[in-house]
C-alpha cells in the first residue's frame, strides 16, 4: 500500500514502476480513503502500542493506493524493494531509502509474510477484485 505521504508526493507511478521493472505482476490496484475500522483491522497487531493512534491518523489522513503483486518470492523481494521500516536503516535504491526520512512518513506498507499478505488482501480487496491473467513476460522473467 502506498501511504498518504507517497500519494501526496506523487510517488505512486514510481513505486508501481519499481515493482513492474523487477518483474512482478500487478493483479489488483485501487485508490481509496481507508476507514478507521479498515485501518484498525489492518494494523491490529499494533493495537495498544503508544504509536497506534498516530499511525491510524497518519494512514487515514488521505488517500492510499492498495495493490497486490504476484511473483516468485514476492514477499521477500518486495521487502527489499520497500526497505527497512526505519528509513535511516533502508538501503539506497529501496523505496524508503530513496524517498523517506522519518519512520512516521515512510511512504509504503509491505506485507511481512504470506499469512499477513493473505489477511491484508482480504481486508482491502474482494475476491473478484484480484485478477488472474496471463502475463506474456513471464518466460522472460522466470526460467
Amino acid at each position: 500500500m502506498v501511504k498518504p505521504d507517497g500519494v501526496q508526493r506523487r510517488l505512486v507511478g514510481e513505486i508501481l514502476r519499481r515493482f513492474e521493472v523487477k518483474g512482478f505482476k500487478l493483479v489488483a490496484l485501487k485508490q481509496l480513503h481507508a476507514s478507521e475500522q479498515l485501518l484498525r483491522n489492518h494494523y491490529a497487531e499494533h493495537d495498544g502500542k503508544g504509536f497506534f493512534p498516530k499511525l491510524l491518523a497518519y494512514v487515514g489522513s488521505g488517500p492510499v493506493v492498495a495493490m497486490v503483486w504476484e511473483g516468485a518470492n514476492v514477499i521477500d523481494m518486495a521487502r527489499r524493494l520497500v526497505g527497512a521500516t526505519r528509513p535511516s536503516e533502508s538501503a539506497p535504491g529501496s523505496i524508503r531509502g530513496d524517498f523517506a526520512v522519518e519512520v512516521g512518513r515512510n511512504i509504503i506498507h509491505g506485507s511481512d509474510s504470506v499469512e499477513a499478505a493473505q489477511r491484508e488482501i482480504s481486508l482491502w480487496f474482494t475476491p473478484g477484485e484480484v485478477l488472474e491473467w496471463n502475463d506474456h513476460s513471464t518466460e522472460w522473467v522466470y526460467e
